[in-house]
């Protein structure tokens, strides 16, 4: 957006120039009057307006998050700033962050969001974001541009640091093999880790070759995967060939 602020600036500086050059040359009876009047009205009207959205969608701030690592933000609250792009809404979206050190902060991201995609964002849901080194409370972007692996590689590191996963499943997660497995049961235990949900999880897990083994294991559950892991349901799965002992369930994450 900012580019294109610059562009029309340009433009607009050369065509106010062209207005007054004309201007100061006509010697009609009304010289100002001319198809280069535009110039100075885009400059005053419309080049500030555009400078002003680009502050707005972030501009040149999405740049410096380029690079930046990646946390996992539960969605606290969320609001409209009031404008839109193309009827899509801008929301001011309050995360609470967990970062792969270990770290939790209360995060801030101003972005436009398709209203297709207006349920992701609701207070609960677990988004991927990018945030720079500051205080308790600070500015953060949605990892929109981040890959599957980045994002799940972080979830992998930020479950490790609150204790919801292990060293042996993080090394699951990292070198195990990917196959799928069919969830037959899961039976809650009616304990509750932190928040999530402690349940008995029972699958049938498929074998590179195409035969397959059966599994009970104990799972803390974050409320956004419940749905994932109902009986019937295929899932994406991970285990270390020479230990079928344990299995790591990869479930959806929001981008």
């Amino acid at each position: 957006m900012k580019t294109v602020a610059w562009i029309v600036l340009a433009v607009s500086l050369a065509c106010t120039a062209m207005f007054v050059m004309t201007g100061l040359t006509d010697d009609t009876e009304l010289p100002w009057l001319n198809g280069w009047m535009a110039g100075p009205v885009i400059l005053l009207f419309v080049v500030p307006t555009l400078f002003r959205v680009g502050g707005m969608l972030g501009g040149g701030t999405a740049k410096a998050y380029r690079d930046a690592p990646i946390g996992m933000g539960t969605v606290v609250s969320v609001s409209r700033t009031g404008l839109s792009i193309n009827d899509q809404p801008q929301l001011e979206i309050v995360l609470d962050v967990d970062t792969p050190d270990g770290q939790s902060f209360r995060g801030v991201a101003r972005q436009i969001v398709d209203l297709t995609e207006l349920a992701m964002v609701a207070p609960g849901a677990v988004l991927p974001v990018r945030y720079l080194a500051g205080g308790p409370e600070r500015k953060v972007v949605l990892a929109v541009g981040a890959s599957q692996q980045e994002m799940q590689a972080a979830l992998n590191r930020v479950q490790l640091a609150k204790g919801t996963m292990t060293q042996k499943q993080l090394m699951i997660a990292e070198q195990g093999i990917d196959t799928q497995a069919v969830v037959l049961a899961m039976v809650p235990t009616g304990e509750i880790r932190g928040d999530r949900a402690v349940a008995h999880l029972t699958m049938r897990v498929t074998r590179p070759d195409g035969s397959t083994f059966d599994l009970t294991q104990e799972k803390a559950l974050a409320a956004s995967t419940v749905p994932q892991v109902q009986p019937g349901a295929v899932v994406r799965a991970k285990y270390l060939p020479h230990d079928e002992s344990e299995v790591v369930v990869v479930t959806a994450l929001a981008r």
